[in-house]
Order: structure tokens, then C-alpha cells, then sequence
């Protein structure tokens, strides 16, 4: 026999997942897609409307930064979606994939305006306040708990469960309008108890929205301590990567799946609460703004790490409130501030394949034989 030395071609693009990477090089990476993601948009700004993207830019800021009004409406948007993305993650992590966050604060959202509106005027608000919380928990749990019941049971399909039941939500909230409109025909609410602002959540230093930033600012720290260091965080984590070896260790994963989807639901009937009591003073179908769908972005995008999830929030809000202000100022189709929101979400998305996958590229190499 003799020894032959053969050139062995690999792919031209070669991918692998990675063990692990530094979480300051992820952020790294995902920054670089932001300054990416804007460049490309400056691109787009000006073959579609020949505006300097630099102004345009500056228009996004001013959005959100323009006075201290508009930072307070920024911070506590922000806080909003921060508190919806923290009560699907204890689901996620456990991959139970609750997509009914919008019914479930609307569900809580309904249950405080019937308190505003039939013991708004009855109860005192040092009463009323701990009724409205714990009536608006109530409803959230129920709505969270169902799905959980039926998929520890019966091992139904919790996505589409949970999906369907925010339609059911809807319907209920619509139906509860034709009892409470406010004026008679106009189908909608209008202003919960205007004069006596009863069941309306008190001020914080003069501020309306100061109450809800602080008690989201409260939540995420606790919801940090809660899935990183408490036993009930330790079996979710262990339910969500394996039942099987949580089953061998003793974990009831029944009781975890309930549980945890009960503590979702208070966390949905607390943001109930704070919309209708603490921001609008009424009620609609849109009074969750859809913000159930993007909380799952904002909590797979931090890794359902509570702490990066207050940044992807306000990522999310800025650009929302800044596509909204570019829109206004240069007097531009409402479409094309979606467009650039929708170009930058895109690739803060995209960065993600960058962070699980390692990219190599083609080389040749002598092997003997």
C-alpha cells in the first residue's frame, strides 16, 4: 500500500452552533445590527422620500425625548410592555408557548372596570384598591389556568388554546360595552367615573404614570430573583428542558405547569389593572394595543432574562414612538414609519442566528492516506 495525499473541499459556508458566547459579545452583535439596521434605513429614507435621514434621525429622538412629557409616555410604555413580556416568560422558559397574554389582560382589564363602575362610588379607595387588584387577578388566573389545566390533563395544544381564548376575551369585553356605554349608542365606554375619579389609581409625586413604572421596575427585579435563585424558577427551568428528567427527580410537572400559569395570570390581571385604572379610566378591545403579541418578541430577544428584557423593551417603544413622530413631522404615510420599525426589528432579529451559529468559511487542507 502507499500513501496518497488526497485535498479534501469542505462547503463554501460552514455553520455550527455554538456552546456558548460571552454576553457582552452578544450585545456587541446585536448593536452592530442596530448601526446596520439604520444605515440601510438612511438608504431607504432617502430613495423613498428623499428626506436627510440625519433630520429623520432626529425626529425618532425627539419622539421619545422631545420633553418631559413625552419621556414619561415613553418610560411608561415601555414599562407596559416590560410587564407583559415578564408574565409570559415563566411560561416560555418552562416551554409551555402561552400566546394568550392578550386575552388574559384584557380578562383582568375587564374585571377592574367592573369594580370602577359598580363600586367605584361605594368603596372607599383604600378598599377599593386591594378589591379591584385581587377581582382583576382573579379573571387573569381563570383565563391562564384553563389551558394549563386542559394541557396537564389531556396534553392539549397550548398555543392554539391559548390563541383562541384571546378572541373569547374580545367578545366578552365587547359585550360588556353594550352594558356600560357611556353615552348610550357609542359604543364604548367612555371615561370611568370622571368626576369622582373613584377606583382611579392615586399619583405619584404629581405624576400619572410614575405608580405603574415603579411597580414594573419592583416586578422585574423580583422576577429576576424569582427564576434565577427561588425553587420555583429552578423547576421551571428543569420542566422547560426536560419533563422526563424532571418526572426522575421528583418534580410534580403537572402542578409546575399550573402553578406557573397561575402566576402569570395575577401578573396579566395586575397589568389589567394599571391600564384601566392608572392610564385610560376606561375600556375597549384594545385596550391590551396588541402588545400581548410583542412581549413575546421583547422575552425571546433577552433570553427571558428579566434585566435585558427592560432594554429590549424600550427598544421596541422607542421605535415605535419615534416611527410615529417621523411620520408626523415630515407629514409622511404612516407606512413608511412601519417600514423603518419594521427594517430594524428585522435585523435585531436576524442577529440572533449570529449569536447561536458560528459562520466559517471554505478552506482547502491535505490529509494523508
Amino acid at each position: 500500500m502507499s500513501n496518497t495525499t488526497t485535498k479534501v473541499r469542505e462547503p463554501l459556508i460552514r455553520m455550527s452552533k455554538r456552546a456558548s458566547i460571552i454576553w457582552w459579545k452578544a450585545w456587541l452583535i446585536r448593536a452592530a445590527a442596530i448601526i446596520l439596521a439604520l444605515v440601510f434605513c438612511a438608504v431607504i429614507i432617502v430613495l423613498m422620500t428623499g428626506q436627510n435621514p440625519f433630520a429623520v434621525y432626529g425626529s425618532l429622538i425627539a419622539g421619545n425625548f422631545g420633553s418631559a412629557r413625552k419621556v414619561m409616555i415613553t418610560l411608561h410604555k415601555t414599562a407596559i410592555l416590560l410587564c407583559i413580556a415578564l408574565g409570559v416568560t415563566p411560561a416560555f422558559k418552562m416551554k409551555f408557548w402561552n400566546i394568550g397574554a392578550e386575552g388574559q389582560v384584557l380578562m383582568g382589564a375587564l374585571a377592574s372596570a367592573a369594580c370602577m363602575i359598580y363600586l367605584g362610588n361605594v368603596l372607599p379607595t383604600a378598599l377599593l384598591m386591594p378589591v379591584t387588584l385581587i377581582c382583576a387577578m382573579a379573571a387573569a388566573v381563570i383565563w391562564s389556568i384553563i389551558p394549563a389545566l386542559c394541557k396537564a390533563k389531556w396534553n392539549t395544544n397550548e398555543t392554539l388554546f391559548t390563541l383562541m381564548l384571546n378572541y373569547v376575551a374580545i367578545q366578552l369585553v365587547s359585550y360588556a360595552i353594550t352594558f356600560w356605554e357611556n353615552p348610550s349608542g357609542s359604543n364604548s365606554v367612555g371615561v370611568i367615573n370622571p368626576n369622582t375619579q373613584g377606583g382611579w389609581m392615586p399619583l405619584l409625586f404629581g405624576q400619572k404614570y410614575l405608580l405603574n413604572i415603579v411597580i414594573v421596575a419592583a416586578l422585574t427585579i423580583f422576577m429576576y430573583i424569582y427564576l434565577k435563585y427561588s425553587k420555583h424558577g429552578y423547576e421551571i427551568a428543569v420542566v422547560g428542558e426536560s419533563q422526563n428528567t424532571a418526572r426522575y427527580i421528583g418534580i410534580e410537572v403537572k402542578k409546575v405547569i399550573i402553578r406557573t400559569l397561575a402566576f402569570t395570570g395575577c401578573i396579566m390581571g395586575l397589568i389589567g389593572m394599571m391600564l384601566v385604572c392608572g392610564t385610560d379610566h376606561t375600556i375597549s378591545v384594545d385596550t391590551a394595543g396588541g402588545q400581548g403579541f410583542t412581549a413575546i418578541v421583547v422575552s425571546w430577544l433577552a433570553k427571558f432574562n428579566p434585566i435585558f428584557m427592560s432594554l429590549t423593551s424600550f427598544l421596541i417603544i422607542f421605535m415605535q414612538r419615534g416611527a410615529s413622530e417621523i411620520a408626523t413631522t415630515f407629514r409622511l404615510n404612516e407606512s413608511v414609519a412601519d417600514v423603518l420599525t419594521g427594517i430594524i426589528l428585522f435585523f435585531i432579529i436576524g442577529c440572533e442566528f449570529f449569536i447561536n451559529y458560528k459562520v466559517s468559511f471554505r478552506h482547502a487542507h491535505e490529509e494523508g492516506k
